[in-house]
């Protein structure tokens, strides 16, 4: 498959159906390629999204024939099987290896995220051993490849934190930032300071919660 090397802009429920079939692809292995029916569940399940959506069956398919179009989704037929399925193919399109993948599908399933959160989420999809990890593929999905185009930038941090974030390219709108990327749209930013740094602790132990029981669950296999 040639990679693109032109911007690709996504719709929202585009990116979300991509996003869980990156995702499922790495977790749930033995249950993908995923069926309409799955790949609805997938979306709209209320743990590790944000924000939580419930999509239908008829917005599913068309947000699969848009990425199918797009080059970024392929139909399966399966031996035995009655039930199409379907599989991304966003590494070979974007010309992007497992762990990038599995930023890019965090930062479309959960919106802008600092390097820890990032860490510590991705982590349960593809191995990344340090924040220096995941900080050298963010400095390289910043920047355009020979096969591929930008897929994320830096945004600075919420007031009350120190951390940037970094959000994806595919669809800019889907979780909309303000100007400077410090707080949404019309939320006012003394209303947010105490409460998002209070927050952005919260969400930093919880990460790193989430990376020390992905490493237990490897080691016990």
């Amino acid at each position: 498959m040639e990679p693109v090397r032109e911007k690709t802009t996504l719709l929202p429920d585009e990116c979300r159906v991509l996003g869980t079939l990156i995702e499922k692809a790495m977790t749930v292995a033995t249950q993908y390629p995923l069926s309409l029916n799955s790949l609805v569940t997938g979306v709209n399940q209320k743990n590790n999204r944000d924000p939580v959506v419930e999509i239908t069956e008829d917005d599913a398919l068309r947000a699969v024939d848009g990425l199918r179009a797009k080059g970024l989704v392929r139909d399966v037929t399966m031996t035995g099987s009655r039930v199409e399925k379907y599989r991304h193919v966003a590494g070979e399109a974007l010309g992007l290896r497992a762990p990038e993948l599995a930023i890019v599908a965090e930062l479309l399933l959960r919106g802008p995220q600092t390097v820890g959160e990032l860490r510590g989420r991705a982590s349960r999809m593809q191995a990344l051993e340090s924040l220096e990890v995941v900080e050298n593929i963010l400095q390289g999905l910043s920047s355009a490849g020979e096969s591929r185009p930008v897929l994320v930038r830096e945004l600075p941090p919420l007031p009350g934190s120190r951390a940037t974030r970094w959000m994806q390219l595919l669809c800019e709108d889907l979780h909309p930032v303000a100007a400077g990327g410090h707080v949404a749209a019309g939320v006012p930013a003394a209303a947010t300071t105490s409460a998002q740094a209070r927050i952005d602790a919260l969400e930093a132990r919880v990460a790193a919660l989430e990376s020390a029981m992905g490493e237990l669950r490897t080691l016990l296999g």
